[in-house]
């Protein structure tokens, strides 16, 4: 029941173009926001209805499930944020919690051999995620971000070179306050990917957005430098 599903390269492709979204993060129709993002080539989606105006209850779960339906008829894997009950209820790909939510090794009880993001700041963080049966690691806010009411200060991307001369060998995706601009930096750090909320759900035109940021990520990630880490499992 708790054997890993999912593999270490399969995870650094989907950690890519790692959209997050909730209802309450757009300008226009959440879902019409996701199929364009889909279309603009993100490679994982997380639903994260958290904060102000967040969907409750029924509302929530339809929502999710709608949206977990598209992106399985698109191939993108699917994740919720912290609710395990959602995400076992629409049998979703897996979650992702925070350091405050549910503990990882609980959750990893809970949802066996499905995809498992774990938030880290810093070393000792991503160290005992992994010792919680983490999959990869969610590393930020690398810059100041205010989409998230509760974020930490930004930590830079010093964090991440820690991480790349520790232990640290599963997967990392960076979070918080990434743009096109900054997202090539961030690969070149050492993460495999970036993650990003207004980016993409308050773009103008969410499919470019998107393409532009895989874009920054794949142009880096195509060079002979890149992530030496990858090759070391």
């Amino acid at each position: 029941m708790n054997e890993h599903t999912w593999h270490d390269a399969a995870i650094r492709e989907a950690l890519q173009v790692y959209f997050i979204m909730g209802s309450n993060n757009c300008l226009k129709d959440p879902l019409l926001v996701l199929e364009e993002a889909i279309e603009g080539g993100i490679t994982l989606f997380q639903f994260r209805e958290k904060g102000t105006g967040a969907l409750k209850g029924e509302a929530k779960v339809e929502i999710a499930s709608r949206m977990r339906e598209l992106c399985r008829w698109h191939g993108v894997p699917f994740i919720v944020n912290d609710d395990v009950e959602l995400a076992i209820t629409i049998d979703a790909d897996g979650v992702h919690v925070g350091q405050e939510d549910e503990g990882a090794a609980a959750v990893r009880e809970r949802i066996g051999g499905k995809l498992l993001g774990v938030s880290a700041y810093n070393v000792a963080e991503a160290e005992a995620a992994i010792r919680s049966g983490a999959d990869y690691i969610g590393v930020g806010p690398l810059f100041t971000t205010q989409t998230k009411e509760d974020a930490k200060a930004a930590s830079g991307l010093l964090v991440l070179a820690e991480m790349q001369g520790s232990d640290i060998r599963i997967p990392i995706v960076g979070i918080g306050g990434i743009t096109a601009a900054n997202a090539g930096e961030v690969i070149r750090a050492g993460a495999d990917g970036v993650s990003f909320i207004t980016a993409i759900s308050h773009a103008e035109d969410p499919t470019g957005a998107a393409r532009e940021l895989l874009h920054a990520v794949q142009s880096v990630r195509g060079t002979s430098g890149y992530n030496l880490r990858a090759g070391e499992q």
